[in-house]
């Protein structure tokens, strides 16, 4: 490939990319499902602009840098108070782990018509929830807490887990792994060995950011040290484990976010506007990854199959999860519609889609257009409605506390830099 048309590939989806924010600001719709549709334009099923493909090798490398700065971004930011809301999550990401997976994997073999072996990592692959499109929803509609903290806290553990046992699936489909025992031990030493490294990599990152100044002179000082580490950690992990990288970027996040609260506060709002830059580059690049020619195959079949998990599995899992907790309805039935698929999933099948084409197994296009499929469903449905269903239960903030709590958190990182000039 050409280095100009390399760079008009990165010109094209950022354009692409930027314009569809625009238009969000603009028209009010959920700014994920716009990144959607701008990559099918500019991509293979519109105007063929942007082959991610020709991105080789690089594609995977550059996808999951950005992808572990989102995931730190996520961790950065996530608070879940009282013990009843970690109970919630762990619950619902241990019910869904086993429901969405069981669920998953009849859904794509019966409807869908995927071998068995290609039917599990279908449902590996999109077992989690993406916090690439859940979190930028979440704070578009201003849910309610703690509504969205569930939900980007189910994201952020489950998307990790499901990237890894997808990975173990697919090896096990290779013949690189042995049996299920094999699975389980790879599953296991990846999301063990991220999540040791990822602690040491955050710990190491916090005393960093004690011992420089508060002040704000220092702040791109903090933002270079802060990336320098964690794409340093995700690197190092993924050269040893593939697919430990994730999860050690949640772990270093939510260990940076727990820092002293007296350090201002601005190197985390640098930190959310890189990773929605991430965020915007890499929806409309994965996206234009998809053709017709790869959807159409699936019939009536893959839009049942994606139906299924929307509105049986989901329903299933989430009605098991929160039984006894105190939640009410309309939040259980919010739970229950927002779970769309994100960045992560669609880089995933991509990936193994490449993988299982050169072993010459088949199906390989048909588990990728699958993916994209419920990518594109749940994120379109889910994305476009979400905001109605919520001010319908009536889960969205007042304006008034959103900007009273805007003007808080503004006073709070301006007080340093006022001090400093007092003094």
């Amino acid at each position: 490939m050409s280095a100009e048309r390399l760079s008009l590939l990165w010109g094209i989806t950022m354009a692409s990319g930027a314009t569809a924010q625009l238009l969000a600001r603009l028209t009010s719709l959920p700014g994920v499902v716009l990144l959607l549709a701008s990559g099918l334009v500019v991509g293979r099923a519109g105007f063929h602009w942007v082959e991610p493909l020709d991105l080789g090798s690089g594609l995977g490398t550059v996808v999951g840098l950005l992808v572990s700065l989102v995931l730190f971004d996520g961790g950065l930011n996530l608070r879940l108070p009282g013990g009843e809301l970690k109970t919630a999550v762990l619950r619902i990401v241990v019910v869904r782990l086993l429901v969405a997976l069981g669920g998953g994997l009849l859904a794509s073999h019966f409807l869908a018509g995927l071998n068995w072996a290609l039917a599990a990592v279908y449902s590996a692959i999109v077992l989690a929830t993406g916090p690439t499109v859940v979190n930028p929803l979440v704070k578009q509609m201003r849910l309610q807490a703690p509504l969205g903290d569930v939900l980007e806290g189910e994201g952020l553990v489950l998307e990790p887990i499901g990237a890894v046992l997808a990975l173990m699936l697919l090896e096990l489909v290779l013949g690189d792994r042995q049996g299920w025992l094999g699975v389980t031990e790879g599953l296991l030493l990846r999301l063990g060995f991220g999540l040791v490294m990822g602690l040491l990599s955050g710990l190491l990152l916090s005393e960093l950011l004690r011992r420089l100044p508060a002040d704000s002179g220092v702040l791109g000082l903090r933002l270079q040290l802060s990336l320098g580490i964690l794409f340093l950690m995700y690197t190092g992990c993924e050269a040893q484990l593939p697919e430990s990288g994730l999860p050690a970027a949640v772990a270093a996040g939510l260990v940076v976010g727990r820092r002293p609260s007296s350090e201002p506060q601005q190197l985390d709002e640098l930190i959310r506007q890189l990773a929605q830059l991430a965020i915007t580059l890499l929806f409309p690049l994965l996206a234009a990854d998809v053709s017709w020619r790869e959807l159409s195959p699936l019939g009536i079949g893959g839009v049942a199959c994606v139906l299924a998990l929307m509105f049986a599995v989901r329903p299933l899992a989430i009605l098991v999860a929160t039984t006894g907790l105190p939640l009410q309805w309309g939040q259980r039935l919010m739970l229950t519609w927002l779970a769309p698929r994100g960045i992560v999933t669609a880089a995933v099948a991509s990936l193994f889609a490449i993988r299982l084409e050169a072993a010459g197994v088949s199906g390989s296009g048909r588990l990728q257009g699958l993916v994209f499929l419920t990518i594109l469903m749940t994120v379109g449905l889910q994305g476009l409605t979400a905001p109605w269903l919520a001010g319908k239960l009536g889960l969205i903030k007042p304006e008034s506390i959103e900007q009273d709590a805007a003007s808080a958190e503004a006073a709070a990182d301006a007080s340093p830099v006022l001090t400093s000039g007092v003094q």
